[in-house]
């Protein structure tokens, strides 16, 4: 595609797209009654519509039934968890065996590290990037404490080269192959928090078998972001919230994907997590079922639950593969957009685009490093309506998710940064 950067040409993106109605199915946040530009699902993905009768749906469930809610009604509490399943397994790329949402990201993070993460004297390290997100830093530092050993020897990080932003797949490929014979676990955010890098996790799989080790990911920037198959790619385990991309809503439940071959293993056990057909008979001995549900602990919130099931329906019904081929456009209009803004007026340029430029290595996020300049910029962009983030020291992330942003937020986004620079 070749992008202009006028009013007129975002329009016309925006008329010839046929996702573009979904984004009036999603509540748009406002300052002071004027409507912001929102950029910021890789942090809280926006409300759908739907969600407030779904969540009153279930409140007159247990105002009508009380606790026969759990049995009764269009959809019994019991087993409203699994109403999530099938949309979940189409958007990883998994059997639905393998996958289920429970509790949040890192409590799931610890459960599945409880059955993959047994360490040895001789196979113990943990590989990963050394800009992983912070829980998942403190998950592999108490993992290594619990078990007896020094998270400084625990944990081999993958950094970018000097001079870098990103991190060279061959360096984690020769992290993997010199430190084999020690390595329990590969793990990686799938997207990178930061830098918005997506590692090619079907790559980093078969590595990490190659020496022995199993092959994990946090996939919370992933998930609702970019096409995955984790069964195809063999991956043993991974987890992922549910609030950013899947608009979830505020820390609702989370999800995890376990490989079918890995049913077996032990874990920590409990009551949801029990045998269905003996869950209730209140026997004194854990009787797991063999599948994901397997891993679970306690019953789902009802609520989150139908929030989420909300959005998921909005999934299901555009396809994560039409979502992507929008997302790529609008993110490379937005990185059209960033260039053109400052490429003639600027010797020494205030802004840098981190995030790879190849589609194939991000998805819909662009992190921008501050040059020569400061947290001011971000600042004057939130008071001008601009919703992002920033991450210390000098890193603004903006995210055009292809469910509710448009061409024509890109375009205005471009000329609030252009107000603001000049």
């Amino acid at each position: 595609m070749i992008y202009q950067n006028t009013l007129e040409f975002a329009q016309a993106q925006d008329n010839n797209d046929h996702l573009n109605c979904y984004k009036e199915q999603f509540h748009q946040p406002a300052i002071d009654s004027e409507d912001v530009l929102y950029f910021a699902g890789h942090s809280l993905g926006l409300q759908p519509k739907t969600v407030r009768a779904a969540i009153e749906l279930e409140l007159d469930t247990w105002a009508q039934l009380g606790v026969d809610g759990y049995f009764s009604g269009d959809t019994p509490w019991v087993s409203c968890c699994e109403l999530l399943t099938p949309a979940i397994a189409r958007l990883v790329g998994a059997k639905e065996s393998e996958v289920v949402c429970m509790n949040t990201l890192t409590t799931n993070l610890h459960l599945l590290f409880a059955s993959f993460y047994r360490p040895t004297k001789q196979r113990y390290k943990i590989i990963c990037e050394d800009s992983i997100f912070p829980t998942d830093r403190y998950v592999l530092e108490t993992q290594a404490r619990f078990h007896g050993f020094d998270p400084n020897e625990v944990i081999i990080e993958v950094a970018p080269r000097k001079g870098e932003h990103l991190i060279q797949e061959e360096d984690i490929l020769a992290a993997i192959t010199k430190h084999g014979e020690e390595t329990a676990i590969v793990f990686f955010g799938g997207v990178n928090y930061l830098t918005g890098q997506f590692f090619d996790l079907n790559i980093l799989t078969k590595a990490a078998h190659d020496v022995g080790a199993y092959a994990g990911f946090d996939l919370a920037h992933a998930v609702g972001n970019l096409p995955l198959k984790l069964h195809a790619w063999n991956v043993d385990f991974a987890a992922w919230c549910s609030y950013k991309y899947l608009n979830g809503g505020p820390a609702n439940i989370a999800g995890i994907f376990i490989n079918e071959k890995h049913f077996e293993l032990p874990r920590l056990g409990g009551w949801w997590g029990n045998d269905k057909e003996t869950r209730f008979n209140m026997e004194k001995h854990f009787s797991p079922m063999a599948s994901a549900e397997g891993w679970q602990l306690s019953n789902a919130s009802v609520i989150g639950v139908s929030m989420l099931k909300a959005s998921l329906d909005i999934f299901d019904q555009v396809g994560i593969d039409n979502l992507r081929e929008k997302s790529i456009n609008l993110t490379g209009y937005l990185e059209f957009i960033i260039n053109e803004v400052i490429w003639d007026r600027y010797p020494i340029k205030p802004l840098q685009i981190i995030t790879p430029k190849e589609v194939e290595q991000r998805g819909c996020q662009l992190s921008v490093k501050l040059i020569d300049t400061n947290y001011n910029v971000f600042n004057m962009l939130s008071q001008a309506g601009v919703i992002i983030d920033f991450r210390k020291p000098d890193i603004i992330r903006i995210a055009p998710v292809p469910l509710y942003n448009s061409f024509q937020d890109i375009f205005y986004f471009g000329e609030q940064l252009r107000r603001v620079l000049y």
